[in-house]
């Protein structure tokens, strides 16, 4: 059990982006993959203007592809912005504007996950007060997650490459995810398992594969050391999947790794539809 066993999409904000962002939906496809995911794709805005929001919809119809994740606003990614929901003043209210679009968007293309970036720890703020306007903004998420029936993503990144953002452990990632449950009563927050930050930050996989595998409501790889496509490094990432699948988890497995020569050779062409 492995690669052959999951249901892999692209991320459309880090592979394929040698193309203007229209175009990825359709290289995607070409490529033989029939699912996409997207950070949120304009940095500067979380509230674009309608025809802008329209233009991806209909590459991404056009293309054929399902798109299965999208980010809410999160600032500049890649970049030094890991988020924007616990930061307070104009960042936390972009977010907040950028609720309802995220979600609708997502909605009128048949999305159900929505990633929230926690956001840095910022100078001068008590972490506390970040983390009570985090879990405000998040509880507003997971409710318009809610409303169209998707849910709400939390992940854990690394503290090598962000050494400012708060969520750098998977048991920290499910306490917010847990803490949002609690305050919501809806349930649909969920963990974001991305097995590079976390083999980056030195957890044992297997064991949180155990742990957490039934909170997981979306998994994402790239081979660890550096970010590369599975088989450019030395996690077994085949393995761990293999895992994830005996535990329970039949979601997506998200390709979140940066592009090389061979980004897709690794993945046989009739493993890359979903089945």
């Amino acid at each position: 059990m492995g690669f052959a066993e999951q249901r892999f999409n692209v991320n459309l904000s880090i592979l394929f982006t040698e193309l203007p962002l229209l175009e990825r939906p359709a290289a995607a496809a070409a490529a033989g993959f029939t699912a996409v995911e997207l950070w949120w794709p304009w940095v500067d805005s979380p509230t674009p203007v309608r025809s802008e929001l329209d233009a991806l919809k209909r590459a991404i119809e056009d293309a054929g592809v399902q798109l299965t994740g999208l980010n809410f606003y999160a600032g500049q990614l890649p970049g030094p912005d890991r988020g924007a929901l616990s930061l307070p003043g104009v960042e936390s209210e972009r977010f907040r504007a950028n609720i309802d679009v995220a979600a609708d968007f997502a909605q009128s293309l048949g999305c159900r996950a929505l990633n929230a970036l926690y956001g840095n720890r910022v100078d001068g703020v008590d972490p506390a007060a970040q983390d009570a306007l985090a879990l405000e903004n998040l509880v507003l998420a997971a409710r318009a997650a809610d409303r169209i029936g998707a849910i709400l993503l939390i992940e854990a990144l690394n503290r090598p490459e962000s050494p400012r953002y708060p969520l750098v452990s998977a048991p920290a990632a499910v306490d917010v995810v847990d803490r949002i449950n609690d305050a919501t009563g809806l349930g649909n927050a969920k963990f974001l398992m991305d097995l590079y930050h976390l083999s980056m930050n030195g957890e044992d996989l297997p064991s949180t594969i155990e742990r957490y595998a039934s909170k997981t409501g979306h998994v994402q790889i790239a081979d660890n050391p550096g970010r590369g496509a599975p088989g450019t490094g030395a996690l077994p990432l085949a393995e761990l999947l293999g895992q994830l699948r005996k535990a329970g988890y039949e979601g997506w497995v998200g390709l979140e790794y940066k592009p090389g020569a061979e980004s897709f050779g690794w993945l046989p062409r009739e493993a890359r539809a979903a089945r």
